[in-house]
């Protein structure tokens, strides 16, 4: 439903998001409100306890928050440092793929991330590393992460409810670091955004990342297969993440025949869902069901096992400019740890 709110050209589209517009604006107006509020002093941060990377964005999902987040932590972990990734304790999946992707890491939710800090302090963690935090403005951090999401710029312009932003472009100014990230736009797409964002901004570092479906993992059995191995194939895409059609065009790309079930993102999986994508798989003879590691970490524990294993679509990063200079800007908060 949302994304129909707000990506969707139809005139009930635009006469719904037309009528959520003063919503926006009182919306719009109490979060450029609040961040001055904490820009000019008159709320207080609170400093975390350990090196801080804190990773976000502008709007509602899809700019690959949780995986970006996974290579940090995995970076540190990498760099010698336990990380301690911290969420917000709702959503019910991202720290299970974190668990999974980063199993060296502290994985700890909580709504108060002072606490959760504290909490991954005390069971080892040498860095923190927060999830969706770019307006969590009451903790410091030591390294400020914007992701901007290329296919998310063609959204309605407005703040939520209207639109999916929680914050217009002119909160990048508080970024250390700005990285574009895309699945299905062109690549020079991302350049051109990356030039825009650079050049209002000239003092702060702005990197490219490609988000690409790199292979695919059994999700029971763990068995590899290649980009390559779908080509021609009838795929059930499974997906309920914040932009389903990306993960279709993405696997389209690969010459896959892909139809897609798309769900709201954070769908909880009921098993009656799950009874009807066996059915489905079954009905349109499909070759494959593709789900993302989001799905993948709910699904694991409720598909049938008399039913062929779906794959898990495995994500490579792969920067397209200035990664050298975001792994930089990591190791050299790291040496706080020191």
């Amino acid at each position: 439903m949302t994304r129909w709110l707000w990506w969707s050209p139809h005139p009930l589209a635009r006469i719904a998001r037309g009528l959520l517009v003063p919503a926006a604006l009182l919306y719009r107006g109490v979060t450029v409100a609040r961040a001055a509020a904490y820009r000019r002093g008159w709320l207080a941060a609170r400093r975390l306890p350990l090196p801080t990377v804190a990773v976000g964005n502008l709007t509602v999902g899809g700019a690959g928050k949780t995986p970006f987040a996974a290579w940090v932590a995995a970076l540190c972990a990498r760099q010698g440092r336990r990380p301690g990734i911290l969420l917000r304790g709702y959503g019910g999946d991202e720290h299970l793929v974190h668990e999974r992707l980063v199993p060296e890491a502290i994985v700890v939710r909580d709504p108060d991330r002072a606490a959760g800090a504290a909490r991954a302090r005390a069971a080892g963690a040498q860095a923190l590393v927060l999830d969706d935090a770019y307006q969590r403005l009451d903790v410091v951090r030591d390294l400020n992460v914007a992701l901007v999401n290329v296919e998310g710029l063609s959204a309605a312009p407005w703040p939520l409810p209207a639109g999916p932003w929680r914050e217009g472009l002119s909160a990048l100014r508080r970024a250390d670091l700005i990285v574009v990230t895309r699945r299905r736009a062109p690549a020079a797409e991302a350049r051109r955004v990356a030039e825009r964002l650079g050049a209002r901004w000239p003092a702060t570092p702005v990197a490219v990342l490609h988000l690409a479906v790199a292979g695919f993992e059994g999700m029971q059995s763990g068995r590899r297969l290649r980009l390559v191995e779908v080509a021609g194939k009838r795929v059930l895409a499974v997906a309920g993440i914040a932009d389903p059609a990306s993960f279709a065009e993405q696997l389209r790309a690969s010459g896959a025949i892909v139809q897609l079930v798309a769900y709201q993102d954070h769908h909880p999986y009921p098993q009656d869902d799950v009874a009807r994508l066996v059915r489905a798989a079954a009905g349109e003879g499909a070759d494959y069901v593709v789900v993302t590691e989001k799905d993948a970490v709910k699904l694991r524990d409720r598909w049938p096992a008399q039913a062929a294993e779906p794959l898990v679509a495995m994500l490579d990063l792969h920067w397209e400019l200035n990664g050298a200079v975001v792994e930089g800007a990591v190791e050299g908060i790291l040496r706080l740890a020191l």
